[in-house]
């Protein structure tokens, strides 16, 4: 075994089911970035979908979110699912920040126009944007996002993240919800805060209102 792979099999997986439509998801990805340079953790992603989370939730939303999950929040999770599918789970993250910087820093539309150049930023083929409206790839992302979801329950959104605990079983959480992203040792203290307190037996939540958006720098 090499040095490198070495180094790699030290670090703690973290698995992080993210839908690059959520702004929140997003500045926690961007932390998790923050983590694994401050600590022994690798980020593995995974795709999870608001549009499969509330599609018996319609009937419940207002008519801009009830549009939004119908037009919008399909595309983007079937491309990114399918593009694993195609050409392996690595590409995940590549495309999750392609996508992501276009949709929250850009603030460009959610289009096929949009996705294409990030599948091109990627070296990923234009024509996987064909899949955002198709359901070829479904069954996959409907796994994907079980196996996501299941974790934590019904109850929350986007990101799910699960780490191995002390004990050989798994910790896993919604969020955290942070905005701006934390950096360097911020970063670092909010991860070793956030598996503290997720790690508790019973421990459930804690939460304040907010009074901000999302900061993206």
């Amino acid at each position: 075994m090499t040095a490198a792979e070495k180094t790699a099999a030290q670090k703690t997986p973290a698995d992080f089911w993210f839908d690059p439509l959520c702004p929140w998801a997003w500045m926690t990805s961007r932390w998790m970035l923050e983590v694994e340079k401050v600590r022994p953790v690798e980020v593995r992603w995974h795709v999870m979908s608001l549009a499969v989370l509330n599609e018996d939730k319609l009937d419940t939303m207002d008519e801009r979110m009830r549009t939004i999950m119908r037009t919008e929040a399909w595309g983007p999770v079937r491309v990114c699912i399918a593009a694993a599918a195609k050409h392996g789970e690595d590409v995940l993250g590549p495309l999750y920040t392609a996508l992501g910087t276009r949709f929250h820093n850009q603030g460009l539309p959610r289009d096929r126009e949009t996705i294409v150049a990030a599948l091109e930023e990627v070296g990923l083929p234009a024509e996987l944007a064909d899949v955002a409206h198709s359901d070829a790839f479904d069954g996959e992302l409907r796994a994907s996002h079980a196996e996501g979801i299941s974790k934590v329950g019904q109850d929350v959104g986007t990101p799910v993240i699960a780490v191995p605990g002390a004990d050989g079983g798994q910790i896993a959480f919604f969020g955290p919800v942070v905005t701006p992203a934390p950096k360097g040792e911020a970063a670092a203290r909010l991860w070793d805060g956030t598996l503290l307190v997720a790690s508790t037996p019973g421990f459930y939540e804690i939460k304040r209102t907010r009074t901000q958006g999302p900061i993206f720098d």
